[in-house]
């Protein structure tokens, strides 16, 4: 009897409460939902999560407005969709909290299970960005209460969905200023480079033009803020050719690539910078120097270092162009550092290591796999 009765404790603990699972039920529907509006307030994304939010509302029907038309409605009585754009328009105008009993929802349809409509706005930064409206058969406190609470957390994830445009937009302002950053006399020097070559030896010339072609191709493109390891690697090989025309043999290059890491996704330009940085710094000694690229396979993570053996710099001026607290000659150093914290987080910023005399080497970590991320 005793052991019957353990084994139904047992059971009873394992599976938990009926609010348990009322709890478990709820944040899996919501996890449903969040997807489609984490990318924004739209037509598509509302036609998404619009059978989700109903779920969580347990209503005869829902819809989501923004402040300019009602962008899908979801449920049964699909002809108070009219009303329900009306409901919802007086919420974003009012900035607060409208409710609509029968009177107001008059409808011919015989039974109809829509007797009362709430119309909850949704704020974004203090800015009202549309509404959600929960159409129900009969009023109720609790109804209301879950209306605004589920409204508040539909407002949490548009939130989310603007930083994450903030983000992006941002993202791609800094590579355009890192493009600006990049030698502006680096094409001319280029340019000049090929020309010297045009009546000695044209073919050269001509492999160097193609070469240039692609590397000014590649920096400028105009789609993506990724890109993978190979695609980096292949542009900085067709920069190094082209410097090395220019520098002769007193511009030397190791490079050492583990096959594993080819495919991991990185920051677009995230390591031209720092080899043109090297090739700066690296060939400030007399009689040249040696760019050492080495990207290896670290477990879950992907580890790039680029090193050169030049003059070396202070480290306490690279702590403060690091801090973005000093400008400095580095190209894009705080750049590439703020990028690479802002897509895999601060974890993952530029380590720079160098000393007067020494050289200097800079190592970049990245996820080998980052989900989300695509070149």
């Amino acid at each position: 009897m005793l052991d019957g009765l353990r084994s139904r404790w047992w059971r009873t603990r394992q599976l938990g409460t009926d609010a348990d699972h009322a709890t478990f039920r709820t944040l899996h529907t919501a996890s449903l939902a969040s997807p489609a509006l984490r990318r924004g307030l739209t037509a598509e994304t509302a036609d998404l999560a619009l059978r989700h939010l109903r779920g969580l509302l347990g209503t005869a029907a829902v819809a989501l407005a923004d402040t300019e038309t009602l962008l899908g409605y979801d449920g049964l009585s699909t002809h108070h969709t009219a009303q329900a754009r009306a409901l919802a328009d007086r919420a974003v105008a009012s900035s607060a909290t409208v409710v609509a009993g029968r009177a107001e929802l008059a409808c011919d349809t015989e039974g109809c299970l829509v007797g009362h409509a709430i119309a909850t706005p949704l704020v974004i930064d203090d800015r009202v960005a549309g509404a959600l409206v929960a159409l129900a058969e009969t009023p109720s406190a609790s109804l209301l209460r879950a209306t605004e609470e589920v409204a508040s957390w539909v407002s949490g994830q548009l939130e989310l969905a603007e930083l994450d445009e903030q983000r992006h937009r941002l993202a791609r302002a800094e590579v355009r200023a890192l493009r600006a950053q990049i030698s502006p006399h680096f094409i001319y020097n280029s340019l000049g480079a090929i020309a010297s070559f045009v009546r000695t030896d044209p073919d050269r010339a001509r492999e160097l033009l193609l070469e240039f072609a692609d590397f000014t191709r590649y920096s400028f493109r105009q789609h993506g803020e990724f890109t993978t390891l190979t695609e980096e690697l292949r542009s900085i090989e067709r920069y190094l050719l082209l410097e090395q025309a220019r520098f002769g043999e007193r511009l030397r290059v190791v490079l050492q690539v583990a096959p594993e890491v080819l495919g991991v996704t990185i920051p677009f330009l995230c390591l031209q910078p720092l080899v043109e940085n090297a090739v700066q710094h690296g060939l400030e000694r007399e009689g040249g120097g040696v760019i050492t690229i080495v990207a290896r396979d670290a477990d879950r993570e992907c580890v790039i270092s680029i090193e050169d053996d030049g003059a070396g710099q202070d480290p306490e001026r690279i702590r403060a162009v690091l801090a973005g607290e000093a400008a400095g000659d580095s190209v894009g150093l705080a750049n590439v550092d703020e990028r690479l914290r802002t897509t895999f987080g601060d974890d993952y910023g530029l380590v720079v290591e160098t000393a007067p005399g020494a050289g200097t080497r800079v190592v970049v970590r990245v996820p080998k796999f980052a989900p989300g991320l695509t070149p």
